[in-house]
């Protein structure tokens, strides 16, 4: 048995202890094999470690080879490479040598990214194939910020409502360089005390941008991104009507990027299945505003995209259901398979 950060939690890992919330209320079995689902139901619960029982897991199907062996995938791969090393090195000067937070350099990274990926292959399909980069808050804060990029075109938003989407996906998680790193990368369980410390990154976020003078809008993203509509979030346990509206933006893109975020340990959890879990947990805490049109564009990007189901056959996503965006209709061969009449099936992975 070994304790595991939970963003090391593989499908097919069994549970070697019960799993409790930080309230202690029961969430899972020992003895349960780890699917994507539970790993995403215990990540959404506050769950930072489980324990596993120590046996191999095969390595990730290298799903999507056709984007990762395209020219295209290959020059936003560099790209990425390039401005991710730059992003760092400007959010290490704010942070160790309190240098002025410049937020026009810092979109600068995230928007020739974007500049130059305007072909065939989506950002998504791109990010979700980054294989060589691990999770770290540096990488998951430019896809945050490419992501709420995104979500601003589809909420029709100005220009200058997008650059601060942008700015406040690429600044939100900024208080978790201020957290001991050995507490965010702990591989065992975490004790009330180092939880209750990454905690505090919300907060710690909005005080260094409140000293660099940064607009107040992004202060309140960095400051309420894990506040949830229904109260269930943290610092404030803010409703609502209490949440800034890019807040709730980049709380729907910092899930998604963390769930489908590729690791050198694991290929990335398919689109669908995240967007299930929406679904069934996420409209009470994310509110319909945003998440809705959210889940219909992420569907909407993979329409005529090949797939394999659960049953092993590989078809054609031809279909987006609109009042079940994770159950599409995909063609097998010959056969229509509709999976909102199939509960028994779901789309495995991406090809």
């Amino acid at each position: 048995m070994r304790f595991i950060s939970i963003t090391e939690a593989l499908p097919g890992m069994i549970a070697a202890q019960d799993v409790l919330s930080k309230d202690n209320l029961f969430i899972l079995k020992k003895g349960t094999p780890l699917t994507e689902m539970v790993i995403h139901r215990l990540a959404i619960h506050g769950v930072l470690s489980v324990a596993v029982d120590e046996r191999p897991v095969p390595p990730p199907e290298m799903a999507n080879n056709h984007v990762r062996t395209s020219e295209e995938f290959q020059k936003f791969q560099h790209i990425y490479t390039v401005e991710a090393e730059a992003l760092k090195k400007r959010l290490n000067t704010i942070i160790a040598k309190n240098e002025p937070l410049d937020v026009d350099a810092l979109i600068g990274s995230a928007m020739k990214i974007v500049a130059n990926t305007k072909g065939r292959i989506s950002i998504f399909d791109m990010l979700h194939n980054m294989y060589e980069f691990d999770d770290s808050t540096y990488s998951h804060c430019l896809n945050v910020a490419l992501i709420c990029h995104l979500f601003a075109g589809w909420m029709k938003m100005n220009e200058e409502e997008t650059r601060m989407a942008t700015a406040c996906g690429l600044l939100h998680d900024l208080g978790k360089l201020l957290v001991a790193q050995d507490i965010i990368q702990k591989p065992a369980s975490l004790t009330d005390e180092e939880f209750n410390e990454i905690k505090k990154h919300p907060l710690a976020g909005y005080r260094l941008l409140k000293e660099q003078h940064a607009d107040e809008t992004i202060c309140n993203v960095a400051l309420m991104h894990h506040e949830r509509c229904d109260g269930s979030g943290y610092p404030s346990a803010l409703v609502e009507e209490q949440i800034d509206d890019y807040a709730k933006m980049v709380a729907i893109a910092d899930v998604y990027d963390a769930m489908t975020s590729n690791r050198v340990y694991r290929g990335p959890m398919c689109p669908f299945k995240v967007i299930e879990s929406f679904e069934e947990n996420g409209y009470q805490k994310y509110g319909t505003h945003f998440l809705l049109p959210f889940l219909e564009n992420i569907a909407n990007t993979y329409l005529t995209n090949p797939c394999r189901l659960s049953d092993g056959r590989t078809g054609t996503i031809v279909f987006i259901n609109k009042q079940k965006l994770s159950r599409p209709t995909i063609m097998c061969g010959k056969e229509v398979v509709s999976l909102a009449d199939r509960p028994d099936l779901q789309i495995e992975c991406l090809l």
